[in-house]
């Protein structure tokens, strides 16, 4: 599954264009390589997601074509989270 539609499913970012420009400006990285949106996601990688004065890691934990709102947690396991200032 494309970068941009898990973003998407799991909820993590509202639209997908938006998550395409996050991921165009270098903010975030899949398994400590720079992302583009079109990269390729699998079960067992490690996002590190910068949002404004969060940065977040990730765990892919399942990839589906389509979630309920409820489920779309159950895409992903945080690992880490922290502020940065």
């Amino acid at each position: 599954m494309r970068l941009d539609k898990f973003l998407k499913v799991s909820r993590l970012i509202k639209r997908r264009t938006l998550a395409k420009e996050v991921a165009g400006q270098g903010r975030i990285t899949v398994n400590g390589q720079p992302a583009k949106a079109s990269t390729v996601l699998s079960a067992g990688d490690v996002l590190v997601i910068k949002f404004g004065q969060k940065v977040v890691t990730l765990e892919v934990t399942s990839l589906k074509e389509a979630v309920k709102k409820d489920d779309a947690e159950s895409m992903y396991k945080v690992v880490h989270e922290e502020s940065v200032n």
